[in-house]
């Protein structure tokens, strides 16, 4: 006779299981698991048996691909920039995903210590003060006992790098590697190879990108400089681009006039922006076009040259200094605009030329980097980094402005440029990278 203890055939097994997380992010889920004879023993009589799970299991699938993700950087708000931006929309399209994700940075001010800011996500403002430009003070081992401890009371399966002067990056990423987590890069710029900085970051670059599982470039010209700079296959990096959100970015209901034409600045007012350029381009185009005024938004140690600039050519109603924009106002400041004139003279995803765009301003910048991939031939007028040419360009971008719709530009830009693609292309990226297979300190060595 059949033993009690024992089910019959298709008699369905109820296993509630919970995820193994601990931390209630995933409720119990049921599975069904079916008994049925696959074969029976010649010698014994007895049967064997194959589970079969029931349709409800193919949901736990999607499921058990989810991450569990610790974005680190030197860079994030309230300090406001690019790379800020990638890391906090990246971040919140993947919990909305189902991804549990935690931003690590150190300390601004006053904030330091655990914030949660929009959509529940967690950051960690260690308690490091900033060394120079908004970067901590390398101190390799120093860093480890915290990134050890926020790994493992986090849970964290993939460890996210940001940019590549960030020195609290480079130190997660070797500790994460050092501790057997996979490890994922996101490069946002561009450098030389002759200068002294580019050569000692490149270096920098080698011994951190030497080992890690996959590699993010914000452009396709970003990851051959990448490539070039650190040496790491090709076929490790990924290509996907920044983004903009568009309902934030809106055009004005109302069309401006062009009887007055407003050219726009919104920049970090340094050197590597091209300040410089902007001295010596905003005299000429008020001398040429005397319905042209310009409004800067942004602050650096070159608004001394600007504010100089100013007062040298009494140009003081016709160029209006904003000082720093907080990025809760920037949208206001683009629409009382026509033109966005970007100067940068490295640049490997601009994302303002992007937040302008969308919100129906015709754009001139300078062909460095990856500006030529951003945007269609005809929302953008680009120009060599040199006084003369950025004139021509301005000119010409006055030339076609009254052909350009801002609601279709801004329409165009929703179909191009959505930070839900972002990230799910950097979904695709978590999972190659938890595919790579581990290796043990005595392979990572000759790296």
């Amino acid at each position: 006779p059949r033993s009690p203890l024992i089910p019959r055939p298709e008699q369905p097994i109820q296993a509630p299981l919970r995820s193994g997380d601990g931390d209630g992010d995933v409720p119990a889920v049921t599975f069904l698991l079916l008994r049925r004879p696959r074969s029976t023993n010649a010698r014994t009589g007895s049967s064997y048996f194959s589970y079969v799970t029931s349709p409800i299991s193919h949901a736990m699938d999607g499921q058990s691909r989810k991450h569990r993700i610790l974005m680190v950087s030197d860079f994030f708000f309230p300090n406001f920039g690019g790379v800020e931006s990638h890391i906090y929309y990246l971040s919140q399209c993947l919990l909305k995903l189902g991804h549990k994700v935690v931003v690590m940075t150190h300390a601004y001010g006053k904030r330091s210590g655990v914030r949660y800011v929009t959509g529940g996500l967690k950051v960690y403002y260690v308690p490091w003060r900033p060394f120079l430009m908004q970067n901590t003070l390398p101190t390799l081992f120093m860093t480890f006992p915290i990134i050890r401890t926020i790994l493992i009371r986090e849970r964290i399966s993939v460890v996210h790098g940001h940019q590549a002067f960030s020195t609290l990056c480079h130190e997660a990423l070797m500790h994460a590697r050092t501790m057997g987590y996979k490890v994922v890069f996101t490069d946002h710029s561009l450098y030389g190879f002759a200068d002294v900085g580019s050569i000692h970051m490149n270096k920098v670059l080698q011994f951190t990108l030497a080992d890690i599982d996959q590699a993010i470039c914000v452009s396709h010209t970003s990851k051959e400089n990448t490539v070039l700079r650190s040496g790491i296959s090709p076929d490790k990096v990924f290509m996907v681009p920044n983004a903009v959100d568009t309902a934030m970015f809106t055009p004005s209901s109302n069309r401006l006039s062009c009887d007055e034409i407003i050219i726009v600045v919104i920049s970090r007012l340094v050197y590597r922006k091209g300040a410089d350029l902007l001295v010596e381009v905003i005299p000429e185009v008020c001398r040429l076009f005397p319905k042209v005024r310009f409004i800067v938004g942004g602050d650096g140690p070159k608004r001394v040259r600007l504010e100089e600039m100013r007062e040298k050519f009494s140009l003081q109603d016709r160029v209006e200094m904003l000082g720093a924009v907080p990025h809760a106002q920037v949208r206001s400041v683009l629409i009382s605009g026509h033109i966005f004139l970007n100067s940068s003279l490295t640049e490997a995803f601009c994302i303002a030329i992007l937040e302008a765009a969308s919100c129906g301003l015709l754009t001139v910048s300078t062909r460095v980097g990856g500006v030529p991939e951003v945007l269609p031939d005809d929302m953008i007028v680009l120009a060599e980094p040199d006084p003369e040419d950025m004139v021509r360009a301005v000119r010409q971008a006055i030339d076609i402005l009254p052909g350009i719709d801002p609601q279709i530009m801004h329409r165009r830009m929703k179909k191009l440029y959505s930070w839900d693609d972002v990230a799910k292309r950097t979904e695709i990226v978590y999972d190659r990278a938890m595919q790579s297979s581990n290796t043990n300190l005595l392979d990572r060595l000759p790296r």
